[in-house]
């Protein structure tokens, strides 16, 4: 009986050993998938311009939206001057006469027009806080400096075309975001989020493709970015000219401001 007793209690040991040792091994693996998830990710800052990119004091973007229905083209394109100031300033000004203005800063949005100022739809500014909150800029500069952020390399894909190395980070309020970086250039060519309908609780798949990279002040430049909902096209932006680190007058995010000169 007590030569019994010292075999269940060595096999018991055994056993728990092995399951430490298997746990180490799957952490351990994990541990080096999240490290080549990181190194593809600095690849990919580096590649968009490293620490000047980070520091990056604003941003403009002038071209045309054309628009989409189901994947298919609507007649014509608008004009449109894009502003970015991180983290929490964005301005779009639209049509020849610049005379259509959708300011959002930090959580709220706002249109002016010659009519005057009003809050933007809820809708609309939902819209975009998500692609915000899910950037690219944002995965960086947030996501990745939070320590329980999880980092998943999910290996090799094709996006634009092109082999890429495929990243999905998930934040600790559990977001999710994947970005595909050209395997080469290392430059991102794929954005792409879900998010659950507040009102018919099914899942909605938001992403956005960049590609014609070109160099502006030493950033490389996607110069056409197309918008998909659910897999549909829906937006088409053609990128004609770009500028970075402009000085924007004082009263540039001031809505009052924007409106007083449309009025005038």
């Amino acid at each position: 009986m007590r030569i019994r007793g010292i075999m269940a209690a060595a096999l018991l040991i055994a056993l728990s050993a092995g399951t430490v040792l298997q746990a180490q091994t799957g952490s351990d693996v994990a541990d080096k998938n999240a490290q080549q998830a990181r190194a593809a990710l600095d690849a990919m800052v580096k590649a968009l311009g490293g620490q000047a990119w980070l520091e990056m004091k604003n941003q403009m973007r002038q071209g045309h939206i054309a628009a989409f229905y189901q994947g298919k083209p609507d007649l014509g394109t608008t004009l449109y001057w894009e502003f970015h100031q991180w983290p929490g300033h964005d301005r779009m000004e639209l049509t020849k006469h610049r005379d259509v203005l959708q300011i959002f800063l930090d959580r709220a949005g706002w249109e002016v027009t010659y009519r005057g100022k009003k809050e933007l739809p809820q809708d609309i500014v939902g819209d975009f806080l998500r692609r915000r909150d899910h950037s690219i800029e944002t995965a960086v500069k947030v996501w990745l400096k939070d320590p329980k952020t999880i980092l998943i390399y999910e290996g090799k894909h094709v996006a634009e075309r092109h082999l890429c190395d495929q990243v999905t980070m998930i934040s600790a309020e559990n977001e999710a975001v994947t970005i595909l970086m050209d395997a080469d250039s290392h430059l991102p060519l794929r954005r792409e989020f879900q998010w659950r309908d507040p009102l018919y609780k099914d899942k909605n798949t938001d992403a956005e493709e960049y590609d014609d990279y070109h160099v502006f002040a030493g950033f490389p430049t996607a110069m056409r970015i197309t918008r998909f909902k659910n897999g549909d096209m829906f937006r088409q932006y053609y990128v004609d000219h770009v500028e970075y680190n402009q000085t924007l007058p004082t009263d540039f995010w001031d809505v009052d401001a924007a409106e007083h000169r449309i009025k005038k």
